[in-house]
């Protein structure tokens, strides 16, 4: 996104602000000879809002003039006289060196109704048939007319369409990629003449010029800083390939009006290239974009924009083509637009420069992938004890991601059906950037665009807050699970708090999947393996339990990763949880180790811990299908049992030994066992 101070180009005519004289109209072989008065007024700098000048041309502050009747007075400032305007004869001649002049011839002694523009350009050109098909692409436009009632949209945004008239881009498809492949840059008036030649609607030649610019002209970077290296001319932008914005816009209006489209450069302040967030906008305007006139209605868009944008960090710029400023609606051209003259903003109600600058940072992309609103829509957020909290709703899943002051551990991101929630916890008083991303869910690339951003004022820091490094964002389950197979959680909230030490976590399983859970935590002393063995998993049909028992007091990551049970692969990260004790009494044991005959659907119910006591006598009952025979081995060997209800159960006394193992006979025709768990005994 791109955009730069605006400024003017300023051509003063031979013989200082008017100029007369006898001018040569040639028109085939012969030149005919028209003693006349030819006066021409060029712009004055600094002319202010809907200012009229004596020679008819009225300001519409935006930096263009548009004819309106002569207000009783003639060119010379002499009153005009009340008499009809009689004989006048509008003549256009091109010559050899590439001059148009359009002119109007009267009798002597009468005054020109109104000023008509000149346009002078060196070079030799190919010029149009006057007479022929050529012509119909070099339409001469109505003078534009200021916006008015029909003209404006409601604000705030209805959330219907991202453009302010129907527009079906596929039927596009064919006009964009021969607007890309022509090359021409010997005049503006060749070029719209070539373009023209698919474009039949008004709207189709809009858009074909769109296009053209879109893709052809890069934004000049060096301009940007440097004013003096600008050129801002349709001619000079053509010929170069590059310009700035004010480039940008100039040739965008003369192709419209050559093409027959009524138009405007419309000038003001935006939200791009340069902007810091909250910031106060004075003095001149930064930004020059367009406005045209299609079935009845204004319509606003941005080539500039368009076209890509410039890195901030190595200054160059990139043709990235966005969509989104081609006829925007205003309710969100104005989030990044404002215009010097209130008008042509298309809104009603019209925004005020002060509500501009304290709207949210939002980037094109928040609304091309669907999402709507958002809380707060301030640029400047002030935490409340430490904290803030953002929301944004969405039509469709999308997955979110955020950056504080550079990093993303500083917050809880949870998503939700339609949007997300964000906690940020700053860790330093002060000015801090907040950037949100996002991704649509459907995109096979992992690539997050910038949607949002905001100023996020911290004055006190809640020192109780810190996250682990190995928490992921978002936390907690959400949609994004539950495609995963994870449905129905006994847990929705993305934080679990436990005073005990203890929490289970239950999921109705929507596939057929493996799960692999870990527990993570900044400040244990434990292996990964050691602190996998406090997690318990328990699958009773379709639905699997983790139970958690904590190893000391803190704040622990549980995360479930996943894959198919048919696919050899590695296991997939999911999602994760955020675990906190603060009960610095808890220090629970280990669950038993579990080996590869250990089966999903086994169950225990006694023993839980993996330390059993030493001397004494420990109850066992398990929940195991398809054995034949279960032994628990310490120092004597001991036999379970099958009951009524299906559990095995039986006592072992842990007396003179230090672990403890439990062993099933699967088939009664085999001799062998196969060890299933493992206990640890206590040393006495």
């Amino acid at each position: 996104m791109v955009t730069e101070r605006g400024s003017s180009a300023w051509r003063q005519l031979s013989g200082g602000p008017a100029a007369m004289g006898t001018v040569d109209l040639k028109e085939g072989p012969s030149a005919v000879a028209i003693n006349m008065m030819l006066i021409v007024r060029p712009e004055q700098k600094g002319q202010r809002d809907r200012q009229t000048d004596s020679a008819g041309l009225q300001g519409d502050g935006n930096g263009n003039n548009r004819p309106q009747p002569a207000q009783g007075r003639d060119l010379s400032g002499q009153r005009a006289s009340e008499e009809p305007y009689k004989q006048r004869q509008t003549i256009t001649s091109y010559t050899n060196e590439g001059t148009q002049v359009t002119v109007e011839v009267h009798p002597r002694n009468t005054t020109p109704q109104l000023f008509k523009k000149l346009s002078f350009r060196k070079g030799s050109q190919r010029l149009p048939n006057l007479r022929g098909q050529d012509n119909k692409a070099f339409e001469r436009t109505e003078a534009p007319q200021p916006p008015s009632g029909k003209d404006l949209h409601a604000y705030p945004w209805d959330k219907s369409s991202l453009k302010s008239m129907p527009v079906d881009l596929q039927q596009f498809e064919k006009l964009d990629a021969y607007a890309l492949k022509v090359n021409v840059n010997s005049s503006v008036e060749e070029l719209v003449q070539a373009l023209l030649k698919q474009a039949r609607t008004d709207l189709e030649k809009v858009r074909v010029i769109w296009m053209w610019i879109c893709h052809h002209i890069e934004y000049d970077v060096v301009g940007f800083h440097d004013k003096s290296q600008r050129l801002c001319s349709p001619i000079d932008v053509l010929r170069r390939g590059k310009s700035v914005c004010e480039g940008y816009a100039a040739l965008f209006q003369q192709m419209c009006s050559i093409a027959g489209i009524q138009c405007m450069k419309l000038s003001g302040y935006s939200k791009g290239y340069g902007y810091t967030i909250g910031q106060v906008f004075k003095g001149d305007s930064s930004h020059a974009w367009n406005a045209v006139y299609l079935e009845g209605r204004w319509h606003l868009l941005d080539s500039t924009w368009g076209s890509g944008n410039v890195d901030k960090t190595s200054d160059k710029f990139t043709f990235r083509y966005n969509e989104f400023y081609f006829l925007t609606h205003p309710a969100l051209f104005i989030n990044d637009h404002f215009p010097n003259n209130s008008n042509w903003q298309l809104l009603k109600p019209a925004l005020t420069l002060k509500e501009f600058e304290t709207t949210v940072m939002y980037n094109s992309d928040f609304y091309k992938l669907g999402l709507l609103t958002v809380h707060p829509d301030t640029a400047i957020i002030q935490t409340v004890n430490g904290t803030a909290t953002i929301s944004v709703d969405c039509r469709s899943s999308t997955l979110f991601t955020f950056s504080l002051k550079g990093r993303e551990k500083h917050g809880l991101l949870s998503l939700r059906k339609h949007g997300m929630k964000l906690e940020i916890y700053p860790q330093s008083t002060g000015r801090q950037e907040l950037e949100i991303f996002a991704k649509s869910s459907n995109s096979p690339e992992n690539v997050y665009n910038c949607v949002l951003q905001y100023v996020v004022e911290c004055k006190s820091v809640d020192k109780s807050v810190h996250f682990p490094k190995d928490l992921d964002q978002p936390v907690g389950p959400s949609w994004f699970s539950e495609r995963q197979g994870f449905l129905r959680p006994s847990q929705p909230d993305p934080v679990v708090h436990t005073n005990d030490g203890r929490c289970s976590f239950t999921f109705t399983l929507g596939k057929d999947i493996s799960i692999l859970p870990t527990l993570q935590s900044d400040n244990s002393s434990l292996t990964e393996d050691r602190r996998r063995q406090h997690i318990m998993q328990i699958h009773r049909g379709n639905q699997v339990e983790f139970l958690v028992h904590l190893p000391h007091a803190g704040k622990f990551v549980l995360k479930f990763f996943a894959k198919k049970k048919s696919d050899p692969g590695n296991y997939t990260y999911v999602f994760n949880y955020l675990i906190t004790c603060l009960n610095n009494e808890v220090k629970w044991p280990a669950f038993p180790q579990t080996y590869g005959k250990w089966a999903n659907d086994y169950e225990i119910l006694e023993p839980l811990s993996g330390l059993l006591p030493a001397n004494r006598n420990v109850q066992f009952k398990l929940k195991m299908h398809g054995i034949s025979k279960v032994l628990v081995q310490a120092q004597d060997t001991h036999t379970l049992t099958l009951s009524r209800d299906g559990f095995w159960e039986g006592t072992c006394n842990t007396a003179g030994c230090t672990e403890l193992f439990v062993m099933v006979h699967e088939n009664a025709n085999h001799s062998f066992y196969s060890h299933v768990l493992k206990y640890t005994v206590e040393t006495p």
